[in-house]
């Protein structure tokens, strides 16, 4: 990496902690179960070497990919160096590559995914902690479980032996102002409430993953746990040519 690079990665963590920070005294009372926020590195499109240059400059300690093709081509430099979740749509057929390979899968929004998660995870012989993904916006285009049938999912999905559902996450819709982002987060989080009152005897270190990096700072002051953040860390993202793209979707098919 160029000075260039390694500089404005190590201002861009900095600055983001620092909002988080700040966005954390601004809450309302009453709001939030903890008083810190994890800090998740969505590293979709960032190459190892920016990602290890942040788990061993700067303290970053837990990722998340969104796709299983790019989670499987980072794993081998990255394995053992910090804690990764998956964070995007997952296929049913791609469960067998992420499972046993992240420690949370955040994005379970179907009984149908949940069951294939729990025969890959019983077949490795482990447990799998996983995220109920709230459609907060209630987007037909969008992955997601509507607000008023998560709390039913999520009794679901806790049936599953190998399964630990550790609370909730949620993409809002992109919104023009930020201050539109408040309302999705604030039901999400009366939702995960709701759950935790349910099963507050069963749920170690519950989880609430809502905001990235145009919205982290709402959804820490509406009770956000943990942000997902990738392009206020690591700058913008660089997509590969569409050639190669479709290129590489031909060669998964």
């Amino acid at each position: 990496m160029t000075q260039e690079k390694i500089t404005r990665i190590t201002d861009s963590f900095a600055a983001v902690r620092a909002r988080i920070d700040a966005a954390l005294a601004r809450r309302r009372p009453g709001v939030g179960i903890t008083d810190h926020v994890d800090l998740l590195a969505a590293t979709k499109t960032v190459p190892p070497e920016e990602i290890l240059f942040a788990v061993n400059s700067l303290g970053l300690t837990l990722i998340g990919e969104n796709r299983e093709s790019e989670l499987t081509e980072k794993y081998p430099a990255l394995e053992g160096q910090c804690t990764q979740h998956f964070i995007g749509h997952l296929q049913t057929n791609k469960v067998r590559r992420v499972v046993g390979r992240v420690a949370m899968i955040e994005s379970v929004d179907s009984d149908h995914l949940a069951s294939e998660i729990e025969r890959r995870s019983a077949a490795l012989g482990i447990t799998t902690d996983i995220l109920v993904e709230v459609n907060s916006g209630r987007e037909e285009n969008k992955g997601g479980i509507l607000p008023e049938n998560v709390l039913a999912a999520a009794e679901q999905f806790q049936q599953y032996p190998h399964l630990r559902v550790r609370g909730l996450m949620t993409m809002a819709p992109i919104c023009a102002e930020k201050e539109e982002y408040r309302k999705y987060f604030r039901e999400t989080y009366a939702i995960f409430i709701d759950f935790l009152s349910k099963n507050k005897h069963n749920i170690i270190e519950p989880v609430l993953s809502m905001g990235m990096s145009d919205s982290f700072e709402i959804a820490v002051e509406e009770g956000a746990t943990q942000v997902r953040v990738g392009s206020a860390l690591f700058g913008r993202r660089l997509y590969p040519p569409k050639n190669e793209t479709a290129q590489e979707s031909s060669q998964l098919k």
